[in-house]
Formats: C-alpha cells, sequence, structure tokens
C-alpha cells in the first residue's frame, strides 16, 4: 500500500509538469514526457527533479485564457529554465548533491503542509550539511511573516516567532526584497545587524535564509539553521540553492492559496459561525487513501477562534489545521477529536492557560476545549472561564491539596450541604446526604464522642466556635481529622447557621506518633549508654589510678597523662603501668584495646594485670606478649584486639629493652633533637595464632625524655599516621622543659581539636648529674 500510495503522488507531480509543459509548447501528453526527460538527463536530474523544477518556475501569463500564456505570432514558446543556464549550474555541482537532490524530489511527492514540509527538509538535510533546525516563513498581507512550519525548534520558541512584524533587522525579510539568499556565518557582526532566533541565539552559530523562487505563489523563505560555526561550502551553497529550486515546484503545487476556498458548508452555517459569541470551529476530517485522518479542513469559524488560533486578519475557513496549528497533533485537542469522531462521545479538556493580547496588554485566560460530533464533521468550541469558575476550581484544588472539605448547617431549616470532599473524609455515601450536626458525634470513636458532643452544644446555644480533633473508624483503620466551626447569627445573637471545614490529618498524627516513639527510644538508649559511661568510668578509675604529681622509678622522673575522648558517650580502653620491679627495675606499658565500653574496660583490665604478673614472676618481654596474644585469642570474654608496648629499664646501665606488638614506636629527645625508635618485629594482639616477637635496645642518656603513647595523640583524620608523628616530633621538640608541668604544654599543641579517641601518655625523663 505505501509503494503504490508513493506510485500515485509520484505519477500525480509527472502529469502535472506534463500538462504544464502542454500549455506552453502545444505539444502532445507523449511529447511533453519525452521532452521532461531530455532536460532531466541533459542537466543530469531525475525526472521527479525535472517535474519539480518545471512547476515552480511557471510564470503566471498576464492575460490569455485559463492559463495560456501570450505569445507574439510565430514565436515558439519557450519552456521555463530551457536555455540551459541553471541546468549547466546543477551539472557542477558534485555527484553526491545530485544524488541527495534526487532523494528529496522522491520525499516531496509525499509532502502536503508546510509542516511537513520543514520536516522532510531537515531529515533531508541534517546528514548533508550538519543543518540542526528549519524553519518555513511565509509573508502575509501586512507585510510581515508567519511562521507556517518548523523542525528541530522546540514548541516555545516557535510559539514566540510565530508572528514577525514587517520591520528591519529580520533576515528572512531582507532575503524576500533581494529575492537572494541571506548568509549569517558570523555570529559577533551577525547580531549587530539582525534579530537572531534562538535561546540563546548562539545556540545556532550559523544560518542561511533562502527565498523559494515561484512566480504566483506565496512569498516563501526556508531558514537553515546549523549550531556549528563557520560559513557555508560552495557544496552546501549549491546544495541549498537546488533543495529551494525543488520547494518551488512544491509550493505551486501543494502550498499556493491565493485565497479561502469556497467553503463547503451553506450560507446558513456560515450566518451562525459569525454571530456565535464563543470561539468555534467546524471540522470535515480529511483521510489518507487507507481512511486514517490526517488533518482537518475548517469549513467554518467564528472570530473569535482565529484570534486564538493566530489568523484573526486572515480567515481561517477553507484552511487546514495543521496549518493554522502545527503543533495540533501532539496536543489533546488532536486526541479528542479523533475520540469524538470515532466514537460520538462529546469530548471535554482539562482547563489549560493560555496567552492573550487584548488592546495590546498580554494577559492569562484559562480554556477548556469541547468537542462534539455533527454528521460527519467536528464542532470544535473553546469555553473560557470566568472569575468564578477560576474561583470554583481553585477551592476545588485547595480542597484536594490541604485534604480538608467544607460544610454548612441550616440551624433553622435543618438543612445541610457538604463539599464531595467531606463525603469522601468521613467515609460517608454521597447517597445518604450529609450528615446532621447534631448527628456527627455518632460517626466518631466512643472515646471522642463526649468532647465533640460538648463542643457542638456549646457552638449552637452560646454560637462558641471550636477547632478540635477526632478520630473516625474506616474499613482502612483509623482516621485522625479535625472540625473547625463557628456559628452565623441573626440580630439578637441567636446562631442560625453553622459553617466550617473537616481536613485529615491522619498523615501528620502518624508522624507526630512515630517522632514521639523515636524520641523515646533514643531517651531511652541515651539512658543506657550514660549507665554504661558511668560503669565504665568507675570501672576505669579503680583499675587505673593516675599519679596526681610525677613520680620517681629506678632513677627516673615519670609523668602520666590521661585524657578520656570528647566525642561520643563511650570510654576507651588504653591504659598503662609504670611500676618498679623486686629487682630494681622498672617497668612502662601503654596499652589500647580496640573498642569502647564495659567489654573494653574489662579487657584492658586483664592484659594490665597479667602483663605485669608475667614481667614480674619473670617472664621476657616477648613472652609476655606471646602469651597475651594466646590469652586474647582463646578467652571467650576478650573483646577483640589490642597493640601495646613493653619497655624495661636497667638503671645500673641506663639500658632500655622494649618491645611491641603493633604500636606505635616511642619518641626519644636527645640534645634538642626527637627521633622515633626503630620498631623491632611484632603484630597486634589477638590478630593470629603465631605472631613473632622482637625486643630492641637502646641506651638513655642524661637529659634524655623518652614518650611513650597511645594513636589517641597523633591520630587526626584525614591525614596520615606518618604526619601525626611528624607532628608530635616538632610538639616534643618545641615545649621542652626540664621543669615538670610540660607534658601538659605537650598536649595542649597535639590535641587543640575536639579529641574522637583516648589519650594515654608516659612521658620518662632521664634526670641530669650524676646517677643515684
Amino acid at each position: 500500500m505505501d509503494r503504490l500510495r508513493g506510485q500515485a503522488a509520484t505519477s500525480a507531480v509527472v502529469e502535472r509538469a506534463k500538462g504544464a509543459v502542454m500549455a506552453l509548447t502545444g505539444c502532445s501528453a507523449d511529447a511533453a514526457g519525452e521532452l521532461l526527460l531530455q532536460r532531466a538527463k541533459s542537466a543530469r536530474r531525475t525526472l521527479l527533479e525535472e517535474c519539480w523544477i518545471t512547476l515552480g518556475s511557471l510564470t503566471p501569463p498576464p492575460g490569455g485564457p485559463a492559463g495560456q500564456p501570450e505569445t507574439a505570432a510565430g514565436e515558439e514558446p519557450v519552456l521555463p529554465g530551457a536555455d540551459g543556464t541553471e541546468a549547466l549550474v546543477e551539472a557542477a555541482a558534485p555527484e553526491d548533491v545530485r544524488t541527495a537532490l534526487g532523494r528529496l524530489g522522491q520525499a516531496l511527492a509525499r509532502v502536503h503542509t508546510f509542516q511537513d514540509l520543514a520536516r522532510c527538509l531537515l531529515e533531508h538535510l541534517m546528514p548533508d550539511t550538519g543543518t540542526d533546525a528549519v524553519m518555513i516563513y511565509v509573508r502575509r498581507r501586512t507585510g510581515g511573516l508567519e511562521l507556517a512550519g518548523h523542525a528541530g525548534v522546540g514548541a516555545a520558541l516557535a510559539a514566540e516567532w510565530h508572528q514577525v512584524p514587517p520591520v528591519s533587522g529580520v533576515a528572512a525579510l531582507d532575503a524576500l526584497r533581494a529575492g537572494e539568499p541571506c548568509w549569517l556565518e558570523d555570529p559577533a557582526e551577525d547580531r549587530e545587524r539582525y534579530l537572531l532566533i534562538g535561546d540563546p541565539p548562539e545556540r545556532w552559530r550559523s544560518r542561511a535564509w533562502l527565498p523559494v523562487p515561484a512566480p504566483g505563489a506565496p512569498e516563501v523563505c526556508v531558514g537553515v539553521l546549523r549550531g556549528r560555526a563557520g560559513p557555508f561550502t560552495p557544496r552546501d551553497r549549491a546544495h541549498l540553492r537546488g533543495v529551494t529550486r525543488l520547494c518551488a515546484g512544491w509550493l505551486r503545487t501543494f502550498g499556493a492559496r491565493p485565497g479561502p476556498p469556497a467553503a463547503t458548508v451553506g450560507p446558513a452555517v456560515q450566518a451562525v459561525f459569525g454571530v456565535l459569541p464563543v470561539a468555534a470551529l467546524l471540522l470535515t476530517p480529511l483521510r489518507t487513501a487507507s481512511g486514517e485522518v490526517q488533518d482537518f479542513r475548517v469549513d467554518a469559524a467564528t472570530a473569535q477562534a482565529g484570534s486564538l488560533l493566530g489568523r484573526a486578519d486572515d480567515g481561517l475557513a477553507g484552511r487546514r489545521l495543521l496549518e493554522c496549528r502545527p503543533d495540533a497533533a501532539h496536543e489533546p485537542l488532536w486526541r479528542g477529536c479523533l475520540h469524538t469522531l470515532a466514537t460520538g462521545e462529546p469530548y471535554e479538556s482539562e482547563p489549560f492557560a493560555q496567552q492573550e493580547v487584548a488592546d495590546g496588554v498580554a494577559e492569562l485566560s484559562t480554556y477548556s476545549v469541547r468537542v462534539a460530533r455533527l454528521g460527519e464533521a467536528l464542532v470544535v468550541t473553546w469555553v473560557r472561564h470566568g472569575s468564578s469558575d477560576r474561583q470554583e476550581q481553585r477551592l476545588a484544588d485547595l480542597q484536594r491539596l490541604g485534604s480538608l472539605g467544607w460544610a454548612n448547617w441550616n440551624l433553622a431549616t435543618h438543612e445541610a450541604s457538604w463539599s464531595s470532599q467531606v463525603f469522601a473524609l468521613l467515609g460517608r455515601d454521597p447517597a445518604h446526604g450529609p450528615a446532621r450536626l447534631a448527628d456527627l458525634p455518632r460517626l466518631a470513636l466512643p472515646d471522642d464522642v463526649p468532647a465533640l458532643t460538648r463542643a457542638i452544644e456549646d457552638l449552637v446555644e452560646a454560637g462558641r466556635p471550636f477547632d478540635l480533633p477526632f478520630r473516625i473508624l474506616t474499613p482502612h483503620g483509623v482516621r485522625h481529622l479535625r472540625l473547625v466551626a463557628e456559628a452565623v447569627t441573626d440580630s439578637r445573637g441567636t446562631p442560625v447557621e453553622v459553617h466550617g471545614f473537616v481536613q485529615d490529618l491522619t498523615a501528620r498524627r502518624r508522624a507526630e506518633l512515630a517522632l514521639v516513639e523515636s524520641e523515646r527510644a533514643i531517651l531511652t538508649q541515651h539512658d543506657v549508654l550514660q549507665a554504661e559511661r558511668a560503669l565504665a568510668a568507675r570501672l576505669q578509675h579503680a583499675l587505673l589510678p593516675l599519679p596526681k604529681r610525677p613520680v620517681d622509678l629506678a632513677g627516673l622522673r615519670v609523668e602520666v597523662a590521661y585524657l578520656p575522648a570528647q566525642s561520643g558517650i563511650h570510654v576507651g580502653g588504653d591504659w598503662f603501668s609504670a611500676i618498679e620491679l623486686p629487682d630494681g627495675d622498672a617497668l612502662f606499658v601503654v596499652g589500647d584495646v580496640a573498642g569502647h565500653g564495659v567489654d573494653a574496660v574489662a579487657t584492658m583490665a586483664q592484659l594490665r594485670f597479667t602483663a605485669k604478673g608475667m614481667v614480674i614472676t619473670g617472664s621476657s618481654l616477648t613472652g609476655a606478649l606471646t602469651r597475651l596474644n594466646t590469652l586474647l585469642l582463646h578467652s571467650r570474654d576478650s573483646h577483640g584486639t589490642a597493640t601495646l608496648v613493653l619497655a624495661r629499664y636497667s638503671p645500673g646501665e641506663r639500658r632500655l629493652v622494649w618491645a611491641q606488638a603493633g604500636h606505635p614506636p616511642p619518641l626519644l629527645l636527645r640534645d634538642g633533637e626527637v627521633r622515633r625508635l626503630d620498631r623491632p618485629r611484632g603484630l597486634l594482639l589477638g590478630a593470629c595464632t603465631a605472631p613473632v616477637f622482637e625486643e630492641a635496645e637502646c641506651r638513655l642518656e642524661p637529659g634524655d625524655r623518652l614518650i611513650l603513647y597511645t594513636d589517641g595523640l597523633v591520630e587526626r583524620p584525614p591525614e596520615s599516621i606518618d604526619r601525626g608523628l611528624e607532628r608530635l616530633a616538632e610538639a616534643v621538640a618545641a615545649h621542652h622543659t626540664d621543669e615538670s608541668g610540660s607534658l601538659g604544654a605537650l598536649l595542649g599543641a597535639m590535641l587543640a581539636e575536639e579529641r574522637r579517641d583516648d589519650v594515654c601518655v608516659l612521658d620518662i625523663r632521664v634526670p641530669r648529674g650524676p646517677r643515684r
């Protein structure tokens, strides 16, 4: 069917061109066909291209019978373009351009409206010339332009540029006046000379406006808009000129409208539409060979309809709907027309806003469209909603968005009226009518009946307004409602009418209840955590007593600091030991148990006392670490993992032997220089079953300062641990004095921000002077 329709459309164009040649030359139909074939072959065009060009080149005769051109006696009629000049120009075009024009000639046979023409041209030009949009303007009798078709342009922009007045600075008008294409290829320069279409105008950085050379047809200008910058090449220009010559033939065949055709309806119908006070159209469907509706013809129209469709001065009768409103096929009105045409059921659209210009002032009006069937035609009317209609619509929208409805009770006549929303909120069938005011408490849950009854009695008897929540039971559960009511009194102050509204508060009430439950759960959890913190803190203070002043151990002066974390409410597992052993040596231990809370404190106590006991009873440092690792792995009550550093100081040789399990290394300050002690091997406790621990040794000198610490002192996310160790070394060097109390200055420099973890520090100094 598509192939047959295409052949029929092509044959129609060829036969029309043959008829034009016969009229000009007086030859037979066969001779006219042969002449067209010869011209097409010499110009290296397809037959259909030659037909379009022939039709577009016809000049309307100044006189003579029915389209017969006047020629002098003995003169041979000259066929348009027969001198071969245009043929030679096109023959010089590249082969791919000639091929593309041949395809366009075939496609034009199926084009019937300007909107179809714009889409066809964009589809044709996009791959060959980089075209992004096409706009087709027709010059109106007033001298201005009207957008007849567009493709690649949004609806908003098309509406903005639908009508162009006859002013200067319009490239399309300049092209029509000069009869030559207008090439806009320099955006900066073009912006100074012309009004550029686009939002923003820089969207299309090169444009061309080409007049369609079709004498006797409406003046038409085709706009080609490209997003890419740069001039149109000679190949592109030849291509576009060839396109306009083909469009001229289409315009003479399908687009020429010297005036509205005779109406297909009687004068009575025309007279009725001439006096109707509303915008209305009488539409007749135009069908394809297969019976599908491809457009509608306007048989009659009121002046108001012309104003709405932008045709106030030209008239609508005889025109096609898509010609007057190119985007109509994508609007609800089109679907409504098809529905009414197919089913006979009337169609009414939702209210919509449309901008109008009245006395030069733009204003926004609200319309709805109604479509009714009249025989095989359709009557389309636009109903403008007045202020009362808009107020009613706004009230309905307010009730829907606010989940509320209004109610009114006349106390004298006992009549009541509710909005539809109240029936829905109260779960009452509208067929049963509104409930009386006195019967309203019966709809509430029993617990809410007394309060609602008293409020209504006070309102009816004393005119006291109320705002009261109550609940009703629905098939979907309990619904929380709010009733606000007030009384209207007569001249003596007696209530005679009650009006108010009902609002659904179910969603809000559920959110409030959920918030209360959440707050209650948070408070409960907070109390539990606070109790746990208090217990952990008491355990920690009992298990880890802090000396209030520096202590002397094995000839060393030792200061201790423990600072709990400031963020959170948990107590951590950082700990220390500093004791003198039975043989006179000193044992220093600093550890950190993973986690917080009571479990961490319990694990800390277990490790602290076990470590001291093992070393006191003769275990080596590495042996103690190995046993502590086994303890963590196999103790059911242990808490994860832990890091640890053990150091044993012998005062006789001032020798420090130490071992570690995944812990930061001690810092040594000597003669103003700070360095980290090289760490011996050692994995954190509780990580594996067979870790390897090693010992390291260093000798301390008088004036040396040794810092043992947990990672809370040096960690500051997101910086690396190495950067934290560098900051500690800088702070130790900057805040060192031989006097006691310098540990406080060091902690102040390192912990300027909020602490996220516990901090434990042992500050060990070797006094200057003779050994004790």
